[in-house]
């Protein structure tokens, strides 16, 4: 406990000194919400489905296999009540205050909006329709069986996520570079 004080001291002390930090996170930030990471013993890897969630959560499967995505992505990357925890509000604070001028995450869980930071990509709450680009709410997922369609035109309403085998948006790429280049402190947490 000692040394996790001492350590939590110079976090403060480096938060209080620098003012461009950048905060580059990953799934183990919203464990504390109730959403499981990956990689830990409850996690998605650890967990069995006929193929592995990379597999499930990548370009390809969403193309060959959408209803299966569909199912998997509705039951293990939604958590409709999950709220921000300390770290993510905290963040939001330290950002709305001109200390951290970027969010970095490969989250989608949204808690890092919610909290109330302006600069984080994708999220689970926008979806979009793949034909008309009618954009909807994260019920239009929740609300739907099989593979949710756009009420417009019929097409499929697809995760403004990126999937493995997608690349992220130049735009998103260079920002998040500009970010980080510019920065006189980046904080890595949770992401292995």
């Amino acid at each position: 406990m000692e040394n996790l004080n001492k350590q939590i001291q110079e976090l403060q002390k480096i938060i209080d000194t620098y003012g461009n930090i950048v905060f580059f996170g990953g799934a183990g930030v919203s464990t504390e919400s109730g959403i499981p990471d990956f990689r830990s013993q409850d996690g998605l890897y650890n967990q069995k489905y006929d193929y592995p969630p990379e597999t499930i959560l990548s370009h390809t499967f969403y193309r060959s296999h959408t209803e299966e995505f569909f199912r998997f992505y509705r039951n293990k990357m939604l958590f409709p009540n999950a709220q921000p925890n300390a770290a993510h509000k905290k963040l939001a604070e330290l950002e709305a205050a001109g200390k951290v001028r970027a969010v970095i995450t490969q989250n989608i869980d949204g808690l890092h909006q919610a909290a109330g930071s302006k600069t984080v990509h994708g999220s689970v709450l926008r979806n979009y329709c793949e034909k008309c680009h009618q954009f909807y709410g994260l019920d239009a997922i929740l609300n739907s069986t099989g593979i949710p369609h756009c009420e417009k035109c019929g097409g499929t309403i697809k995760p403004d996520v990126v999937l493995y085998e997608e690349g992220l948006d130049e735009k998103t790429i260079n920002a998040a570079v500009r970010y980080i280049h510019e920065a006189d402190v980046l904080i890595i947490g949770g992401t292995s």
